[in-house]
């Protein structure tokens, strides 16, 4: 076991949002943790490590919070990432400081040990012998020589390329610092890793990249995540905090839906059983109290009803978001054209191209996915299709009768400084507050929410208010930069039903999968090398992808078949040299083979020698202790000479 919770509570003025919580999370659990926004979700994160406490209860209710001594907990909170002085290696090897300590001891004490003067007291040698054998035995069970295999692999596969190691860290972007905190959390490798909303900053490749890497994890882990198919492969069991209480499932998030479901069922039935028998009660008693004949009949019954404990009715549902984008102009076919445009940022001196002469066309009624790693444009591409940006290069020619709603995954076109209700009512003055709260309510923005400040609510909650101003402003073309980042994943099922009943036009830039695959009919592939568009849906953009891939393995298989090929002919003819010239080699061949099992051997026995050097036998009789090493510097230069003579011979016979 890691952790153990008992009877956590927690509550915000005067709303309960966690009541009387118990988990436990053993060594190789995988947990993923949903419930709607505003659930509870990041607070009991919060208790878990130690950011919040819970409320303080009397006993037996007293709330416990138990992690396993030695125990180590990584939490990668949402939208949170390193800001740091430091580069990005020096940030990825602090994380094996110890190591690097000890390897710097190791090398002090070899030093030592070669030293000459030092095999003039037998004890001091046999101290620094067993020291660096305590040390040596700590670096390798440690995987000390793959430091920077681990480094490599984890940056590679968070979407670093090795030009961006000696970067300053706090020159990254937002995102690009999520990236780096996650990827140094993996490479701490603690034992329960918490991650909150980890695909949020990830294109396709990082993200199936992190799948497979967590699938292989030693540890715990415990997940926080709308990315339904994230979910599915990683966990296990599932936790859903509804109402402020925690219920467990087994099963990853879709085996959770179906359980959840035919669990609401049976407590239903037996809540109207229950209730059936209540009234029945009740209803005898009411008939039967007053009577004197059936009195007594009638307080055996309230005693029954007494001792009887209630089940309580289960939530069949939560109230979910209303959203519907309509419009009232229907533009021409041919919607959009864009023609050898420069995707680039900054201004002046500044200024870089992200990519050059990006052509492409959308039609009505198209639903188009841009997708693409991060920073390759994809944002930047947006804003320049609506001039937001401008356009220093090519033309953008959109066609008569288009109103744009425009989704900004920075909420840039919010007010921050505004109330949730102001904002909106700055930009339609003629609504009543009435009006505006309905509106609101129907994207589950209700009570106190709508006079809080738009600086202090959630980027779910954000994006709501989004959506519900994109309501009213009609638009026949919605253009959406990762719509779906911080919605729970209610709200997001809510928002891909709406999308896809919206008959209009949709550019979109997403990772999310399922909104690509229920969404998109067309996708936009910006890469370094080209910008690709795809005819049909995700499944079908992926199946391309695979193919491509499948064809180079095979042009790769095939080149190094005609390589074998090339290389077997040209040793037949050299097969037909002269007969001095073979034999010559064939002695060449032969004494290479006698070279190397004479180095293997040499091998084997220097290293026995090395385990007889460190054992107390030797270390404590200075006169064997210098036999034995004048004897493994001899072996040693044997070594080298016979490696030296095997290069030789190998060169003659290659040339």
């Amino acid at each position: 076991m890691i952790l153990s919770l008992e009877n956590v509570s927690k509550i915000y003025n005067g709303n309960t949002v966690l009541d009387n919580i118990a988990l436990t999370i053993e060594d190789h659990d995988r947990i993923g943790l949903v419930g709607i926004n505003g659930c509870g979700k990041s607070t009991l994160l919060n208790i878990i490590t130690g950011r919040e406490d819970p409320e303080t209860q009397p006993d037996p209710n007293t709330a416990k919070v138990a992690v396993t001594k030695n125990a180590s907990i990584g939490f990668l909170a949402q939208n949170t990432g390193l800001d740091r002085s430091s580069t990005v290696i020096e940030e990825m090897t602090s994380v094996f400081s110890e190591l690097l300590k000890i390897a710097e001891g190791m090398h002090e004490l070899e030093e030592k040990m070669g030293d000459p003067s030092a095999h003039g007291n037998p004890e001091n040698f046999k101290n620094i012998s067993e020291e660096y054998a305590r040390k040596t035995a700590y670096f390798e069970a440690h995987d000390g020589y793959l430091i920077n295999v681990k480094i490599n692999k984890v940056l590679n596969g968070m979407g670093f390329s090795p030009d961006t190691y000696d970067r300053v860290i706090s020159t990254l972007s937002g995102g690009e610092k999520t990236r780096l905190a996650l990827a140094k959390l993996l490479l701490e490798n603690p034992n329960l890793l918490i991650l909150d909303e980890p695909t949020n900053h990830l294109d396709f490749n990082t993200i199936m990249w992190l799948e497979d890497y967590l699938q292989d994890y030693k540890g715990a882990l415990l997940i926080v995540s709308h990315d339904r198919y994230f979910l599915d492969k990683l966990t296990t069991s599932t936790c859903e905090i509804q109402r402020g209480r925690l219920k467990r499932y087994k099963g990853n998030y879709t085996a959770f839906t179906a359980l959840k479901e035919a669990d609401v069922n049976r407590q239903l039935k037996e809540y109207e059983a229950q209730q059936a028998e209540i009234a029945k009660l009740q209803d005898f008693i009411d008939r039967n109290l007053v009577r004197a004949t059936t009195s007594n009949m009638a307080k055996s019954r309230i005693k029954k009803l007494e001792a009887m404990e209630i089940i309580e009715k289960p939530i069949t549902h939560e109230k979910s978001s209303k959203i519907k984008f309509e419009y009232d102009i229907v533009p021409p076919q041919d919607l959009l054209t864009v023609k050898n445009i420069d995707i680039s940022v900054g201004s002046g001196a500044d200024k870089q191209t992200l990519k050059e002469s990006v052509s492409f066309e959308v039609k009505r009624g198209e639903k188009v996915g841009i997708i693409g790693s991060n920073g390759i444009g994809k944002s930047t591409l947006l804003k320049i299709i609506q001039r937001k940006l401008p356009c220093s290069h090519g033309s953008i020619e959109w066609t008569k009768n288009v109103k744009i709603s425009y989704f900004d995954q920075e909420n840039s076109q919010l007010d921050f400084n505004k109330t949730v209700i102001d904002e909106v009512h700055s930009r339609y003055r003629t609504m009543s507050d009435v009006e505006i709260r309905s509106l609101l309510g129907s994207v589950r923005m209700v009570g106190e929410n709508v006079f809080k400040p738009i600086s202090v609510i959630s980027g779910g909650e954000r994006a709501k208010l989004c959506f519900a101003i994109m309501m009213l402003e009609r638009g026949n073309v919605l253009i959406l930069d990762e719509p779906t980042n911080h919605l729970d994943i209610d709200t997001k099922e809510v928002l891909e039903n709406a999308l896809c009943e919206f008959d209009g036009t949709i550019i979109f830039v997403s990772h999310d999968r399922y909104l690509l695959s229920r969404l998109a009919s067309r996708i936009i592939e910006i890469t370094e090398d080209n910008v690709e568009s795809y005819n049909g849906g995700f499944a079908d953009f992926m199946e391309v992808k695979h193919s491509r891939r499948f064809a180079e393995e095979q042009r790769l298989e095939e080149e190094r078949a005609k390589k074998s090929k090339q290389i077997a002919d040209e040793k037949k003819v050299k097969a037909y040299r002269s007969k001095e010239q073979r034999a010559a080699d064939a002695q060449k061949r032969s004494r290479i083979r006698d070279l190397e099992k004479a180095i293997e051997q040499l091998e084997i026995e220097m290293q026995q020698l090395q385990q007889e050097m460190a054992s107390p036998e030797v270390c404590t009789n200075y006169q064997l202790m210098q036999e034995k090493c004048t004897l493994f510097e001899e072996k040693k230069q044997l070594s080298s000479d016979y490696s030296d003579e095997w290069i030789v011979l190998s060169e003659e016979l290659e040339g």
